[in-house]
């Protein structure tokens, strides 16, 4: 974890939490959804003139995480629809950097060890704490709880998959336009069967903020997918995951959501977490 790949996973966990919060603020789910994973399909098409074709090698990871990430994207919308964003975004991020870290082993032959696994293992502290702050004086929404915990084993599943994929593909930029051309066509095409003739006009009010979101996710995805042929997956999952603490402050300031001083605790562990994965490096 070099200071340039901790910085672009930084940079990329703030615009995360950024076009996450535009989707929870846009009311139908699925019509900020379909923008995004629409917007981010252009933007995909638009980047493979200019990018080299991906080796054949990385395609069957291409194809698995684009499935994945459409599961992903319906667990999101479910999770977002039943809970806070402070509550769901939390537990979603935060329960993936440890499963990464344990598919990683089996899958990627990555074990950290030393300072790693302790800023491994400080900062998922931190971000439990975020996450269970999030519950703190309120009856539980189980159901919401579930579907952000069944959002968090997905992200560990494409997040895997794509570092691995990203790796033997020969180009980052190459992976992720063909990711976004190939995954972002589920999402609008169910949208199209749902709406028909009515499609335009239903996301027209809602177009400017959802293209942004999409440019927001394919900019945040990017620098991850980078950073993952730079470095070991486990130590990005977590570093990425800081977009938990983004991701609670926006809900504090834009939807009058708790922070509160445990989460500054919480975000605390964090910094402490991130100095012990450098000091690794």
């Amino acid at each position: 974890m070099t200071p340039l790949v901790t910085a672009a996973v930084l940079l990329a966990a703030v615009t995360h939490a950024s076009w996450n919060a535009i989707a929870h603020r846009i009311t139908d789910k699925l019509v900020g959804f379909t923008l995004i994973a629409g917007g981010g399909m252009l933007i995909g098409l638009a980047m493979v003139p200019f990018v080299p074709f991906p080796a054949a090698g990385a395609w069957p990871y291409l194809i698995a995480s684009a499935v994945i990430h459409v599961v992903y994207y319906v667990l999101l919308m479910k999770s977002f629809r039943l809970g806070d964003f402070g509550q769901a975004y939390p537990i979603a991020r935060g329960t993936a950097p440890l499963v990464v870290t344990a598919l990683a082993a089996v899958f990627a032959h990555e074990v950290p060890d030393g300072w790693a696994a302790a800023g491994i293992a400080v900062s998922c502290a931190g971000l439990t704490g975020v996450a269970l702050w999030g519950l703190r004086g309120r009856r539980p929404n189980w159901a919401a709880i579930g579907a952000a915990l069944a959002t968090g084993l997905s992200i560990a599943a494409y997040t895997v998959v794509d570092g691995l994929g990203v790796r033997a593909a020969g180009s980052s930029l190459s992976y992720i336009a063909w990711l976004m051309a190939v995954e972002g066509v589920a999402v609008p095409a169910y949208a199209l069967y749902r709406w028909r003739g009515e499609l335009l006009g239903v996301l027209r009010p809602f177009a400017a903020v959802g293209l942004l979101g999409a440019a927001l996710s394919v900019a945040a995805y990017g620098l991850v997918l980078w950073a993952q042929t730079k470095a070991e997956l486990a130590p990005i999952a977590a570093l990425r995951e800081s977009s938990i603490i983004v991701g609670a402050a926006i809900g504090a300031v834009f939807f009058k959501e708790r922070f509160g001083a445990p989460r500054i605790a919480a975000a605390g562990l964090l910094v402490v977490g991130i100095g012990l994965m450098l000091h690794a490096a």
